[in-house]
């Protein structure tokens, strides 16, 4: 029987003083395209005088606009969700026989749908000699993934790093670390400059404990994790998006669930707006329980404020 976990995550900003909140748009809902099953799912919002419209943004994701009517000087967001752990072989797709080995080129019609993945920022110093490192080589297009995720990890070591925004590549590259949102604002890169469609991903990772530690290889969490986490989908003709994780090496399963996916870091943010000018303090907080799955299987998912 497959474990259900139930998810708690709470955002809040104090402010040193009642202020006037702008339009805030939150991209914390779970994308159509998760794969991990969502048994149940609540949004709530603090302070209660609000109004709030669920959206879809260019690219498909739900958004949430908010509008705040008075003047707080608390903003939380509480969101509640429980998800079904079922066993996920993240290489579980076929790709058509044009993409089988690197490199390839899209056929011309995809490759218009898909200009605003491909969209490259100019290389500096540090990529254009990471990027002359790729052998250019015919390789297995799958094979050519795990390789090119692989020796990512090895060159960045990955921090907690509280400053806001996305480094840049150069910086990222010349230190040798960054947080998992550098590293996978990097491999999109990376994957652009090789010909490859590339989106960022913002979600939640879950990292359970497992039952019996592995023989080989790393031992994994010493106990059930979860937070905010960020990684890279591909696409790949045949298999669509297929997800990388640049800080762990591995392919997406099951612990990933993709929340906003967008060309770029910046429009993926979970949280975005504007408020008077004041003093704030940010805290947050994420619990991960788990739960019996037969309390959740019936239940659909459902927003509430």
């Amino acid at each position: 029987m497959a474990i259900c976990v139930a998810i708690h995550h709470q955002t809040e900003y104090h402010y040193d003083r009642p202020i006037s909140l702008g339009p805030h748009i939150l991209r914390l809902r779970p994308a159509a395209h998760c794969r991990t099953p969502i048994q149940s799912y609540s949004l709530k919002i603090q302070p209660q005088e609000h109004f709030i419209n669920w959206q879809q943004d260019p690219f498909g994701n739900f958004q949430a606009r908010v509008v705040f009517t008075e003047k707080t000087q608390l903003l939380r967001i509480d969101v509640d969700l429980v998800v079904e752990m079922i066993v996920i072989n993240p290489f579980d797709f076929f790709v058509e026989a044009s993409a089988e080995y690197w490199p390839f080129e899209y056929e011309a019609g995809l490759r218009r749908d898909l200009a605003p993945y491909l969209e490259c920022e100019a290389a500096g110093p540090h990529l254009s000699v990471w990027l002359a490192q790729v052998p250019r080589e015919k390789i297995n297009t799958i094979d050519f993934l795990v390789k090119l995720n692989g020796r990512l990890v090895q060159d960045i070591r990955h921090l907690v790093r509280m400053q806001p925004g996305v480094q840049d590549c150069e910086v990222t590259l010349a230190q040798g670390s960054g947080s998992c949102r550098d590293s996978t604002w990097l491999l999109v890169q990376i994957m652009r400059h090789l010909g490859l469609a590339a989106r960022f991903v913002s979600g939640y990772l879950i990292q359970l404990v497992p039952d019996i530690k592995p023989v080989e290889g790393p031992p994994g969490p010493e106990e059930d994790f979860t937070d905010l986490h960020a990684w890279v989908e591909v696409y790949l003709p045949g298999a669509g998006w297929v997800g990388l994780d640049a800080t762990s090496g591995m392919f997406a399963g099951e612990g990933h669930i993709p929340l906003f996916c967008t060309p770029d870091a910046v429009s993926a943010a979970p949280v975005s707006g504007s408020g008077e000018p004041c003093k704030t303090e940010f805290y947050y907080h994420n619990r991960i329980t788990r739960v019996p799955a037969a309390a959740h299987a019936a239940k659909p998912c459902s927003d509430t404020q």
